[in-house]
């Protein structure tokens, strides 16, 4: 173990940064154990099988391969506090205990007690200096920096096979018929496809005058929404939707009425006379980038405003790609309330990464 530590053990910063007791209150009330009084073996740890689902989000693990890690890893074991004799939790184990959570909806007591948890630590979402960057990017302490700055990213899930009859039944909120109950279960009739835009990156020997080739590419899944504070980087507001609906549908619910900052980062997605209206009535002040005109070219002053907001907002991607890349991130499992808790368990573990990051560095300002 001493070997473990001295080659800088991830897990064991995580455990001295965050306190994963205080997640107990919720965790037990989620689960409502019997008292035990008729016997039988007694159950894992709540807070220890939490920590298996940070495990499985932190390193993308499936329920079999997380078994199978737990029970090989020194460094897996320490941070869950077995020993080498110790008894670990097997796949369905692993399987239900995150089921109970997303029976009792547990997600966001679990996400709002670490948030209040990081406002008790000093990390609050307010104005003032902010450190820009994230993982192995270089950071910086920047005078002025706050707001949020909410963006989405599509997380891929297992593509469905279904016939079109079937796929227009689907989308209209429906089950086909002649599907037996076991069927059901195994087909996710929530995610939805969409088409992810963007450019190819131009190689240097290429003579071409654009930046890249314009490319569509179809994913099947859900949105992870999210919105996170300027100053900290860290993640304060989210929620998940199918893949095909539109980025700003949820966009007043990711507001952070916490955060004392005005300003509101986003892409021109988000722009529109409602979620304009929504952060004046809020006294927010919009940093939303503006939309080039329909058959008209982009004003120079407009086209100057989104190259100076685009510098603050790329740091929630920054956020998703830590996510996608490092821990990379997928959805395994059937429905949108298991979405929920996957997704949600990605956000809360990137922030407990991010908070051992800050608290590595410098302490809150």
């Amino acid at each position: 173990m001493a070997a473990l530590s001295a080659a800088g053990d991830p897990l064991e910063r995580l455990s001295a940064v965050v306190d994963f007791e205080l997640f107990r209150a919720v965790l037990d009330a989620a689960l409502a154990r019997s008292d035990r009084s008729r016997g039988g073996r007694p159950p894992y740890d709540a807070v220890l099988m939490f920590k298996v689902l940070v495990l499985q989000a932190l390193y993308s693990l499936s329920d079999d391969t997380a078994e199978f890690q737990v029970r090989d890893r020194l460094s897996f074991m320490r941070f869950l506090g077995l020993g080498l004799g110790d008894r670990a939790p097997d796949a369905k184990t692993i399987w239900l205990f995150r089921e109970q959570l997303v029976r009792a909806g547990a997600m966001d007591k679990l996400f709002e007690r670490f948030d209040a948890a990081l406002h008790d630590a000093g990390y609050l979402a307010m104005g003032g200096a902010c450190q820009e960057g994230s993982g192995d990017a270089q950071h910086r302490w920047k005078a002025g920096g706050g707001g949020q700055i909410i963006d989405a990213t599509v997380v891929a899930a297992p593509r469905q096979k279904l016939t079109d009859d079937e796929k227009a039944i689907v989308r209209g909120g429906g089950t086909p018929p002649g599907w037996s109950e076991a069927k059901r279960r195994q087909k996710d009739l929530d995610a939805r496809w969409t088409i992810k835009r963007g450019r190819s990156k131009r190689s240097e020997a290429s003579k071409m005058k654009a930046t890249g080739v314009e490319i569509a590419v179809p994913v099947f899944g859900y949105k992870n929404h999210a919105g996170i504070d300027r100053r900290h980087g860290l993640i304060r507001r989210w929620t998940v939707t199918s893949a095909a609906a539109h980025d700003s549908r949820p966009f007043e619910d990711l507001l952070d009425p916490k955060n004392t900052a005005s300003k509101v980062w986003a892409d021109t997605a988000y722009r529109s006379a409602r979620n304009e209206a929504a952060m004046t009535k809020r006294g927010r002040i919009s940093m939303v980038h503006y939309r080039k005109p329909k058959g008209q070219p982009l004003p120079a002053s407009h086209a100057k405003a989104n190259a100076a907001r685009s510098a603050v907002r790329s740091a929630v991607e920054h956020v998703f790609a830590g996510q996608k890349h490092r821990m990379k991130l997928v959805v395994r499992t059937i429905g949108l309330a298991r979405a929920e808790v996957k997704i949600g368990m990605a956000n809360l573990a990137y922030n407990f990464t991010r908070v051992a990051w800050l608290n590595a560095r410098a302490a809150p300002v």
